[in-house]
């Protein structure tokens, strides 16, 4: 009898499992030195609760009024659309190393104008709605 040199789906299992296993060690200890390290601070730290502790810390002033306070959403949109550009812009990248590759030229060519007419879009569109203007 000859025997079979291909590996049987229970081999093919194993080692498959066996990969996984490798990853699930690693976030297991991964968790437990986060627990322990968040233990050991808690159980080594000094815990003195004064007044002067509890208060809201505001840049060195002392707090005045409620701790509710209103804050322009202005500011949060600026940081949005900035957030975007950035991000997309980073994209610009490696379309410039694929570009100079032979073959691409054209086609990458016409993809980033296509890219950047979306960028253009959502500007234009920002910029109709007013939320560029700085009031």
């Amino acid at each position: 009898m000859r025997e079979s040199t291909v590996a049987g789906p229970t081999v093919v299992a194993a080692d498959y499992f066996q990969s996984y296993s490798v990853v699930g060690l690693l976030a297991v200890v991964g968790v437990l030195f986060v627990a322990v390290a968040f233990g050991a601070g808690r159980l080594l730290r000094p815990m003195v609760p004064t007044p002067e502790k509890l208060l809201t810390y505001e840049c060195g002033v002392d707090p005045v009024g409620e701790g509710w306070a209103h804050t322009q959403v202005r500011y949060y949109v600026y940081a949005f659309l900035y957030v975007i550009f950035a991000v997309d812009s980073i994209f610009l990248f490696p379309w410039a190393t694929v570009f100079a590759a032979h073959g691409y030229g054209v086609t990458t060519l016409v993809e980033m104008f296509i890219f950047l007419g979306f960028l253009a879009v959502g500007l234009l569109y920002a910029y109709k709605k007013g939320v560029l203007a700085w009031t």
